[in-house]
């Protein structure tokens, strides 16, 4: 296993760097630069800029330089923490994503918690009782959670919230404490708030994983390893919980790499709607300005996410399936 681990750990790096450089790239694509944007803005405010601002805005943010000179200097620097300017800001990404960061990851890591509590046993409990009225409910409110986006529920949220409990519902602070250092009474209002995104967001995946799981769960229980079980006088139980649960739950766990940066990415529209601090408004407005510092800093911090959470997936197959060999 630890053979293992470091073999991944190398191929993490190189697939870091390959991903840094076709990043950037892409980001760079687009026609133009965030200084034509700039100029484009300014002008249609009725602003003049002159030759000697253009090459002073050139100079400041490195765009006089050829895009691998742009690139290098961008991740020499990453490696070091620097993360670069933000041109649409103009402060450190650092202090950007740093805050932002932190509410995405705690806002992702509630949702796949909810997910996979909710999801789990509601799929056991559809499988083991097929075609029964229980199982009927649960698939059809799986499919309306499948079928309503996320920012359509949100939306929902807000008005129930707005027009039955006279509550706005948005932000994951109070206004009395949007502003104010974190003390023990912001940290109670903050889970105050929080669970209406992890609810929001963690719907569609909940709904999904309930599908997945009774799926694998009913082929697992029409083997005949199950049946053998059941002929040693085993407890249906023991034969559901030890036997088949722990195999019907592999598939489950290799899309558990994919999930984090899934989650972060796919809940942009809902964090604009709720009006979240997190990283996907602020992802989705540097790409639109062409901000290379600020959407390639996310796009290497998404790809980081994506790369470790792989690496956890095959670390608890082993764990689940002894039979699995990595040497």
């Amino acid at each position: 296993m630890l053979a293992f681990i470091t073999r991944r750990l190398i191929y993490m790096m190189i697939t870091i760097i390959f991903v840094s450089i076709f990043g950037f790239i892409i980001i760079n694509l687009p026609p133009g630069t965030y200084l034509d944007v700039k100029i484009a803005e300014l002008q249609s405010k009725g602003g003049t800029t002159s030759v000697e601002q253009i090459e002073g805005l050139k100079r400041r943010y490195g765009l006089d330089k050829s895009l691998y000179e742009q690139y290098w200097i961008w991740i020499s620097n990453f490696v070091k923490g620097d993360f670069g300017m933000s041109f649409i800001y103009d402060v450190p990404v650092r202090e950007l994503i740093g805050p932002r960061l932190g509410y995405t990851v705690l806002i992702s890591l509630g949702t796949m918690l909810f997910t996979w509590l909710v999801a789990i046993p509601i799929g056991i409990y559809s499988a083991t009782h097929q075609y029964k009225i229980g199982d009927n409910i649960f698939t059809f409110i799986g499919f309306l959670g499948l079928s309503i986006p996320n920012f359509l529920l949100a939306l929902i949220f807000m008005v129930i919230g707005a027009v039955y409990f006279n509550q706005p519902i948005g932000g994951l602070f109070s206004d009395a404490f949007a502003d104010a250092p974190m003390s023990f009474a912001k940290l109670i209002d903050l889970f105050k708030h929080l669970w209406i995104p992890i609810v929001v967001v963690g719907t569609a995946g909940t709904a999904g994983l309930i599908r997945v799981m009774r799926g694998n769960l009913l082929d697992i229980l029409n083997q005949q390893y199950i049946q053998t079980a059941r002929a040693k006088g085993l407890s249906e139980l023991v034969v559901i919980y030890k036997h088949a649960v722990r195999n019907a739950l592999h598939p489950l766990i290799m899309t558990l790499g994919m999930s984090l940066p899934a989650i972060i990415s796919g809940s942009t529209v809902t964090a604009i709607v709720l009006n979240l601090p997190t990283t996907g408004p602020l992802y989705f407005r540097a790409l639109r300005s062409q901000d290379m510092f600020l959407a390639g800093s996310f796009l290497m911090f998404l790809s980081i996410l994506l790369i470790i959470g792989n690496l956890v997936a095959d670390i608890l197959l082993a764990w689940v399936d002894p039979r699995i060999k990595y040497e």
